[in-house]
C-alpha cells in the first residue's frame, strides 16, 4: 500500500466531472483565495462564469444570493430544480426582519422541512395564485425562484415590474440556447430594463465543445460580453488547493484472470459491432466511433446525434447494432462494479432474451462471446470432472439428466478484488484509530450507486461467503431447484451457515446472525424477479433498488433499522457507530446534494473512494482547504488496466481539452460593444425582422407614413413550453397569453390554429381527440387550421415502406387524415418544417385582417354554436342532421331553414324534400331513411325458475 503524492497524482490530475450542482459545501468558514477572486470579478461586472466541476460554483452562487437577499432589491434565479431550491433555502443564512416573506421559492415546502432559523416562506409565484397576489410577491423583493414559463407569462402581461428588477442569476448557463424559455425571459428583461445585471454560472466546460462558436452563441443569448474561466490548472486555484492537500493512498487493484479475459472478450465484441456499424453506415465519423469513445458516458448522445436524422431509414441490422453496443457498455460496468453472481445473472438473462425473441445481431455466436460466458460461469461455479467416468460406463449407465448434472455444481463464488482491498483499508484505519492518542477518525465510504453501497454494507457486516451465497440462492439457483437443494445440503454439512464467515471476513464483521435466521434464509420465498429491461436500465446509471429486494430482505433489516444516525440524507448506509462508519452513493439519490451534506455532517478523517468520481475529488480538495488544520486521508480503489481507469482518464482529458478550447476561443472572440443590450443599438433586441435592403414607398406621404400598429396573437398558456411564442414575439407580434379551450393560437377573429407535431398528429388521429378538436374549431371559427410541424433534419413518413398495400385500411393514418378533411371541408392543413417557418407563415396570414379579441377567444367553448350558421341553431340537432343520408355541408343550411324541428322534417314528403335539397337522389335517401320500417324481433323474456 503506497502513498500517492496527493490529489494531483497520475490518476487524479486535471479537472473533474459530474459536479453536484447547487448543493455544494456550506457557507461556514471564509472563502478560499480563488473563490474570493471569482466573487469579486463577477460582482464587479456581468459575465459568464465557467469553472471545473466540483470547484465551488455552488458556494459562489450562494454567496451571490446572500449579497442580494435584501427587501430593497428584486433578483430572479433561473434554471434551477426543486431540490436545489430547497438546498439553497436550507443553506442561506437567516435573513433580516421581515425577510421571511421576501424569500419565496417556487416549490412549496412544508414548514417542518424548512430550517428552524427561517420563517415559513410565502406561497410560490405560480399559476395557481391570482395575478394580484403574484404582483404583491414580486413587489416584496428578495431572491425568487420562478420557472421560466410563469415568468414569461408575467412579463407579457406586465404582472412583474420589469423596471424594479435588480438583476437575474442564471444557473446551468450552458443550456441557454436561442429557442429556450430562459433566453426569452432574458430578452424580455433586457428590452424593458437597461440597468439590471445578468450573471450566469456553469461548471460544464465540455458542453461548449459541440457546435460552432457555442460559447459565443450562449453569451449572445445571455447578453453578457465577459467570460470568466476558472479551470483546475489555473494558477491561483492550484496554489490554494495544493497548499493543503489531503493525504492520498492510491490502491491499484488487479483484475482476476477471469475478469481480464471477460473484459477482453467484451472489447473484442464491441470492436466487431463498431466495424459492422461503419460498414453499414460509411458516412459516420470514424473518430467519434472509436473503441475509446464508446467507454465514455456521452457515447449514447453522440450516436443519437448522428443517427437520429436517418433513424427511419436505417435497417433492422443497424438498429440492432446500436442496441447491442448499449448492452455491451452495461456489461463493462457490471463487470467492475458488481459481484460475479450479478454479472452472470445478467448474462444469462441476455442469452434467454435473445433466444426467445431472436433480436440479437449475431454477437452471441462469436468466439469471444463463448469465452465470455465460460469465464463468467467459472467465477461462480464449476462442474466435477465426470467426463471420464461417463465415457467408461456409457453403455452400462443411462444418460444423466441435466438437472442432476447441474445439481452437482461446485460453487467457486469468486470475490471481487476490491472487497479484499477494502478489508485491508478498514483494518489499517482500525489499527490507526487504536494507536492514535486523539479521537478516532470517522470513515466515509463512497460507492457509485445504491446497489453497490448495499452490497458493501452486507459484505462488511456478513462477509463475502454469506453475501454471494445469498445472491446465488436468489438468482441463479432459483432456475434450478436441484442446485438450490445441493447448496442447502452442502452448506449445512460443512457447517458454513449464514452466521459463519471466513477468518479474513470475520475481522471486519461486527455482528453475527442467529442460527434461526440462517435456517430461514434457505427457504424459498416468492418475490418479484427483475426483468432484462430493468437490469439493463439500472445498470448504466445506477439503479435505485437494492439487491436484496425479495421477501427475505427483512432478515437483515432489523439491524439496519437501528443504525439511525440522524443525518440529513436518506441514502446513507450505517455500518458502525464508534468510530462512525457510513457508506453513501455518489449518484442515483433523490436529493443530489445529500452526499455533500453528509460530508460536512460526518466530518470524516478517512474517506474511501470505492469508485472514482472526479467531481467528488474536487469537493474533497475544497473541503480539506477549508479545514487546513484537520487531517484527512483519502483512499482510492481503482482497477489497474481496466475500462474503469480508462473512463476516468478520458473524462480528465476531455475537460482539460474543453478548457484549452475555451481559452483559445476567448483570445480570438470578437465581442461587440452593444452585446449587453443596455442601449437600443443591439439588434438582438429588435422585434422586426425586415430585410436590410427593404425599400420605402415614397408615393405614400413621401415615405414618411406612420408605422402600422403592432399585430397581436392570442396564445394558449400551455403553448409556452415551445419556442414558437418566442419567435412570434421576436418578429414584432404582440403575445397575449390566455387559457383557451378551443385552439392553441388565435391569429384573427376568424382564424384558429391547432398546432401538432408528427407524433402528436398520429396519436390524436388514432385516439379520436383530433376529431373533437376540429369539431370545436369549426363551430367557433370560420377558418379552422391544423398546423403540423416537423423537423427538416428528421424526415418522416405517415406510412412505413413495408406497409404499402394495394388496399388501404380505414385504420391507417393516411385514411384517417383523408376522412378528417372530407368531414371538415373548411379545415385547412398547413405543413411547416420548423417553428421559424411557422412564425413567418403566421405573420403572412395576419396581413390585412382584423385583430383577435381575447375576451371572445376565452369565451369560445366546445359546445358553442356554429360560427357559420349563426346563433339561431342548436349544435346537437345540427350535428344529428349531418349524420343522416343525403344531408351534407352544402344542403344542411337549406334543410334547417325549411323545417323548424325534426318532427316537421319527418312530415315532409319526398317532393318537398327534393325542392329543399335541390337534388332528387338525396331527397329519396333521406325520405327512405325517415320512413323505413325495420322489423326487429322483440327480446325474449326469461321466466323465473321455481
Amino acid at each position: 500500500m503506497a502513498e500517492g503524492p496527493g490529489l494531483e497524482g497520475p490518476l487524479l490530475g486535471g479537472p473533474g466531472l459530474e459536479g453536484p450542482g447547487l448543493g455544494g459545501p456550506r457557507l461556514e468558514g471564509p472563502l478560499l483565495e480563488f473563490e474570493s477572486e471569482m466573487l469579486v470579478s463577477l460582482l464587479s461586472s456581468d459575465g459568464l462564469l465557467v469553472t471545473s466541476e466540483g470547484m465551488g460554483v455552488d458556494r459562489l452562487l450562494l454567496h451571490v444570493i446572500r449579497v442580494h437577499s435584501d427587501p430593497g432589491s428584486l433578483v430572479l434565479l433561473l434554471n434551477t430544480t426543486p431540490p436545489e431550491q430547497v438546498s439553497t433555502t436550507h443553506t442561506t443564512p437567516p435573513p433580516p426582519p421581515r425577510t421571511g416573506e421576501h424569500h419565496p421559492h417556487y416549490t412549496t415546502t412544508p414548514a417542518e422541512q424548512v430550517s428552524t432559523t427561517h420563517t415559513t416562506p410565502p406561497p410560490p409565484p405560480n399559476s395557481e395564485i391570482p395575478s394580484g397576489e403574484r404582483s404583491q410577491v414580486y413587489t416584496s423583493g428578495g431572491v425568487l425562484f420562478i420557472t421560466s414559463r410563469i415568468l414569461v407569462v408575467d412579463f407579457l402581461t406586465e404582472r412583474i415590474p420589469a423596471e424594479l428588477i435588480s438583476g437575474i442569476l442564471v444557473h446551468r448557463a450552458h443550456k441557454i440556447i436561442q429557442s429556450c424559455q430562459e433566453a426569452f425571459v432574458l430578452r424580455l428583461f433586457r428590452q424593458r430594463n437597461k440597468t439590471g445585471f445578468i450573471k450566469a454560472f456553469t461548471d460544464k466546460a465540455t458542453a461548449f465543445c459541440s457546435g460552432f462558436c457555442q460559447v459565443e452563441r450562449v453569451m449572445r443569448n445571455l447578453f453578457v460580453k465577459k467570460l470568466f474561466l476558472w479551470p483546475r490548472f489555473q494558477a491561483s486555484v492550484s496554489a490554494a488547493l495544493d497548499r493543503h492537500q489531503p493525504e492520498v493512498v492510491e490502491l491499484r487493484v488487479e483484475l482476476t484472470p477471469a475478469m481480464r479475459a471477460i473484459q477482453t472478450s467484451i472489447l473484442d465484441i464491441m470492436g466487431a459491432c463498431l466495424k459492422e456499424l461503419k460498414r453499414y453506415n460509411p458516412t459516420l465519423e470514424a473518430e467519434d466511433l472509436s473503441l475509446e469513445s464508446t467507454l465514455g458516458c456521452s457515447f449514447d448522445k453522440t450516436i443519437r446525434h448522428y443517427l437520429d436524422p436517418l433513424w427511419h431509414q436505417l435497417g433492422a441490422k443497424t438498429r440492432a447494432l446500436v442496441q447491442d453496443l448499449r448492452v455491451l457498455r452495461v456489461l463493462l460496468v457490471y463487470l467492475t462494479q458488481y459481484d460475479c453472481v450479478t454479472f452472470l445473472n445478467l448474462l444469462e438473462a441476455l442469452r434467454c432474451g435473445h433466444k426467445n425473441f431472436g433480436s440479437n445481431s449475431g454477437w452471441l455466436f462469436l468466439d469471444s462471446s463463448t469465452s465470455m460466458f465460460v469465464n463468467a460461469r467459472s467465477r461462480v461455479y464449476r462442474h466435477p470432472d465426470t467426463k471420464k467416468r461417463m465415457k467408461t460406463n456409457q453403455e452400462a449407465e443411462p444418460k444423466t439428466p441435466a438437472t442432476a448434472t447441474e445439481g452437482r455444481r461446485e460453487l467457486v463464488l469468486e470475490k471481487s478484488p476490491k472487497w479484499a482491498a477494502l478489508t485491508d483499508v478498514l483494518e489499517e484505519i482500525e489499527k490507526e484509530n487504536q494507536n492514535s492518542a486523539h479521537q478516532p477518525g470517522r470513515v466515509l465510504i463512497c460507492a457509485s450507486d445504491d446497489r453497490t453501497c448495499s452490497q458493501l454494507q452486507q459484505y462488511i457486516r456478513r462477509g463475502s461467503d454469506t453475501l454471494l451465497r445469498r445472491l446465488y440462492t436468489r438468482t441463479l439457483a432459483k432456475k434450478d431447484p436441484a442446485a438450490a437443494a445441493a447448496l442447502h445440503l452442502e452448506s449445512h454439512r460443512e457447517g458454513r451457515g449464514w452466521a459463519k464467515k471466513r477468518p479474513r471476513d470475520a475481522r471486519i464483521s461486527k455482528a453475527k446472525g442467529p442460527p434461526e435466521a440462517a435456517k430461514q434464509a434457505f427457504k424459498s420465498k416468492s418475490g418479484p424477479s427483475r426483468t432484462l429491461t430493468q437490469m439493463v436500465g439500472n445498470g448504466g446509471g445506477g439503479g435505485g433498488e437494492r439487491m436484496g429486494s425479495s421477501g427475505d430482505e427483512g432478515l437483515w433489516e432489523e439491524e439496519e433499522e437501528r443504525m439511525e444516525l440522524g443525518l440529513s440524507s436518506d441514502c446513507y448506509y450505517g455500518v458502525v457507530r464508534e468510530p462512525l462508519t457510513v457508506i453513501h452513493p455518489l449518484r442515483g439519490c433523490t436529493d443530489p446534494y445529500s452526499l455533500t451534506r453528509v460530508l460536512h455532517e460526518v466530518e470524516p478523517g478517512f474517506v474511501v473512494l470505492y469508485d472514482a468520481e472526479l467531481s467528488f475529488v474536487r469537493q474533497l480538495e475544497v473541503y480539506k482547504a477549508n479545514r487546513a488544520g484537520k487531517p484527512l486521508r483519502v483512499y482510492f480503489l481503482m482497477y489497474g488496466g481496466s475500462t474503469e481507469e480508462q473512463r476516468y482518464l478520458t473524462a480528465l482529458s476531455k475537460e482539460k481539452k474543453a478548457f484549452e478550447h475555451l481559452i483559445r476561443e476567448k483570445a480570438t472572440m470578437v465581442v461587440p460593444e452593444e452585446r449587453e443590450g443596455r442601449e437600443d443599438t443591439n439588434l438582438d433586441l429588435a422585434r422586426s425582422l425586415e430585410p436590410a435592403n427593404a425599400t420605402t414607398n415614397t408615393r405614400r406621404a413621401g415615405g414618411q407614413a406612420p408605422p402600422a400598429q403592432p399585430s397581436k396573437v392570442i396564445v394558449d398558456m400551455r403553448e409556452f413550453r415551445s419556442e414558437l411564442p418566442s419567435l412570434l414575439h421576436r418578429r414584432g407580434l404582440d403575445i397575449e397569453p390566455v387559457t383557451l379551450e378551443v385552439g392553441d393560437y388565435i391569429l384573427t377573429a376568424d382564424i384558429c390554429v391547432e398546432r401538432k407535431s408528427v407524433s402528436d398528429l398520429i396519436g390524436s388521429l388514432q385516439s379520436g381527440r383530433l376529431y373533437t378538436q376540429c369539431v370545436s374549431m369549426s363551430r367557433c371559427y370560420k377558418t379552422p387550421v391544423l398546423l403540423v410541424e416537423f423537423d427538416p433534419a428528421k424526415p418522416f413518413s405517415l406510412v412505413a415502406r413495408t406497409d404499402f398495400r394495394r388496399e388501404l385500411s380505414a385504420n391507417d393514418v393516411t385514411s384517417r387524415l383523408v376522412l378528417l378533411t372530407l368531414h371538415f371541408p373548411r379545415l385547412r392543413l398547413l405543413w411547416c418544417p420548423s417553428p421559424h417557418a411557422t412564425a413567418e407563415l403566421f405573420q403572412e396570414m395576419k396581413r390585412g385582417r382584423a385583430e383577435p379579441d381575447a375576451t371572445a377567444a376565452q369565451a369560445a367553448a366546445p359546445d358553442a354554436p356554429d360560427a357559420k350558421t349563426g346563433d339561431v341553431y342548436n349544435p346537437a340537432p345540427y350535428d344529428f342532421l349531418l349524420k343522416m343520408p343525403g344531408v351534407n355541408a352544402k344542403n344542411v343550411r337549406a334543410l334547417v331553414g325549411g323545417a323548424d324541428s325534426l318532427a316537421d322534417l319527418a312530415g315532409l314528403g319526398q317532393e318537398a324534400l327534393a325542392g329543399i335539397l335541390g337534388h332528387g337522389g338525396n331527397a329519396k335517401m333521406l325520405y327512405d331513411f325517415l320512413h323505413n320500417t325495420a322489423d326487429v324481433a322483440a327480446p325474449a323474456h326469461r321466466g323465473r325458475r321455481t
